[in-house]
């Protein structure tokens, strides 16, 4: 027999000789009963200490939420927006210098500049910023290549040409960058 075999057996035998001992004794029967509801109590406390540890973590976890949510809440409307934006700097690259030479274009081109412009200070005012791209080594988490270019003088997965800039939310990704990376000529 092993000595925790010998322990166990040892046990078992104190326990019997404590319930044969109590059921004549109420000294004991009272012990007992009180030992057991210390028990109930303990199992009790512990059960509510874990429960209001855990309700103070679903109210920290809620409150996370709402500040994510109304941190982020103009996303969408942002993702929305950057089509505009596009089409406003689309426009604009596409105006010739003779277009901008006539009196009555420049002011509409004015306009346009001055549309966009102001897009642009909404834009900074909530955390929208463009992505660095050009020039910059290839993040699959803010760029999306689209194109590989051959280049020799610029490393490979360098990003070396932009078809559309891609803009971040504060830390969170709105758009990623469309771009054409470099790779070694054939």
């Amino acid at each position: 027999m092993t000595e925790t075999t010998k322990d166990e057996h040892r046990h078992e035998e104190a326990e019997e000789l404590r319930k044969e001992t109590a059921e004549e004794s109420p000294e004991l029967q009272e012990h007992d009963q009180q030992a057991a509801l210390q028990k109930q109590l303990e199992e009790a406390n512990s059960k509510a200490l874990y429960a209001a540890a855990e309700a103070q973590n679903v109210r920290r976890r809620l409150e996370a939420e709402l500040k994510q949510a109304t941190s982020y809440a103009a996303a969408q409307f942002a993702r929305d927006m950057l089509a505009i934006k596009d089409h406003l700097d689309r426009a604009l690259a596409a105006v010739t210098d003779e277009l901008r030479a006539d009196k009555t274009a420049s002011q509409f081109l004015a306009g346009i500049e001055s549309t966009s412009r102001e897009l642009d200070s909404v834009f900074q005012r909530h955390g929208v910023t463009r992505i660095d791209a050009k020039g910059e080594s290839l993040d699959p988490h803010r760029h999306q290549a689209m194109i590989e270019i051959p280049a020799a003088d610029v490393e490979p997965g360098t990003i070396v040409e932009e078809m559309q800039p891609g803009y971040m939310m504060k830390d969170r990704l709105l758009r990623p960058a469309l771009v054409g990376v470099a790779k070694k000529p054939d």
